[in-house]
């Protein structure tokens, strides 16, 4: 038999499956009505173990591996299929409806905008490249930027989110869970860090900075062999240094601050990559999704049990979201038990994304952080 005739013997195999995997999926759509008018689970696991269980016991040692994944794969599909059917609807799919009517066509030019750190922050300049025309109000920290959008302060808060070097802004990504608010838009700008000190510093024997970007600068730093000190923004450490008598100690900060606090710039380029770029993050009280939203962020928790984080991944793969990012945070107060931040590009449009957020809103464990576009 040569490779033609094999082919075409598995050409008729495919054919015969294509016939049964239709009916398999006529009869799960029964099951999710069924489940539907029940008030039932749409996950299974007794149900899915006993499948598999007796399946694998029908086939040749050999390909016991095989048939555990293709029955477990066929489960992620049949799950998302009874999912369309059975969440139709829900309180979250009617806010991202709701947000797609009344959010205006455009995104606004001049807001008032929470920011933390100070005048020369990298956050006034992703500001100021998400607005055209922003009125900043700075806080100390990052809870009060969120504070600031709660109490409605401020329209709108810039927050650093991720660094292409340093990785994620724990801090911020810590805070997301504990407040209810919408990202509406973001923005990556490069980073590029410099020294700064005052005009007759001597030797440099310690540099402020944030710990973002004395960990972005780490291999200058130690070659210098100087102390660091962490502080709260990279532009309050230029304050710092501007507004110190000692004439030993620099920042780590950016060009812009050397005009503003007078400083001079010691040394260039410091930043352990070239390719160094900050995403921030623009949040609002309520849900806004602008035309054209690409990308989305959300939090979630899973069963603290072996599987769980594949059959969450499962869930997308099964109606092709492709995630982008996925981040463990540890939950505060129970032990080894994590929330997880991801990202994905999927349009708000999307039916299967709608269905699939409102099984796993309806589990209580998750929340929809926005539908937004990156600049």
């Amino acid at each position: 038999m040569d490779l033609s005739q094999i082919r075409k013997e598995i050409d008729e195999i495919d054919e015969s499956l294509v016939k049964l995997f239709e009916k398999r999926m006529q009869t799960v759509r029964k099951v999710a009505e069924y489940k539907a008018e029940k008030g039932m689970a749409v996950m299974n696991s007794k149900r899915e173990r006993e499948i598999i269980n007796s399946l694998t016991g029908k086939v040749s040692p050999e390909l016991v591996t095989y048939t555990k994944i293709l029955y477990n794969t066929l489960f992620d599909v049949s799950r998302s299929y009874q999912c369309k059917e059975i969440y139709k609807t829900s309180p979250l799919a009617e806010k991202i409806k709701t947000a797609l009517k009344s959010t205006p066509s455009q995104f606004p030019a001049s807001a008032i905008v929470a920011c933390q750190g100070t005048e020369g922050a990298y956050s006034q300049q992703a500001c100021e490249k998400l607005f055209y025309n922003p009125t900043i109000i700075y806080f100390d920290t990052f809870r009060g930027v969120f504070d600031a959008v709660k109490n409605g302060m401020c329209q709108y808060g810039v927050l650093p989110i991720e660094n292409s070097v340093h990785g994620s802004v724990t801090q911020v990504v810590d805070l997301m869970s504990r407040y209810d608010f919408s990202i509406v838009k973001s923005a990556k700008i490069q980073i590029n860090h410099v020294l700064l000190a005052k005009e007759g510093a001597k030797e440099i024997k310690e540099v402020y900075s944030h710990e973002q970007a004395l960990g972005q600068c780490d291999d200058y730093l130690k070659s210098a062999g100087v102390k660091t000190k962490v502080c709260e923004n990279t532009a309050v450490a230029a304050r710092i240094v501007a507004d110190s008598e000692r004439n030993d100690i620099a920042a780590i900060s950016s060009p812009l601050c050397s005009e503003l606090y007078g400083l001079k710039i010691l040394k260039e380029d410091i930043a352990n990559s070239d390719n160094n770029y900050t995403r921030f993050i623009c949040i609002s009280k309520d849900m806004e999704i602008y035309p054209g939203a690409d990308k989305i962020s959300l939090i979630t928790t899973v069963s603290h049990k072996p599987g769980a984080l594949y059959e969450l991944i499962s869930k997308f793969a099964a109606v092709g979201i492709n995630i982008s990012k996925i981040e463990s945070r540890p939950i505060p107060g129970k032990d080894f038990e994590f929330s997880f931040y991801l990202e994905m590009y999927v349009s708000v449009y999307s039916e299967e994304l709608v269905s699939l957020v409102s099984e796993l809103s309806a589990s209580g464990n998750f929340t929809f952080l926005g539908s937004y576009t990156e600049i």
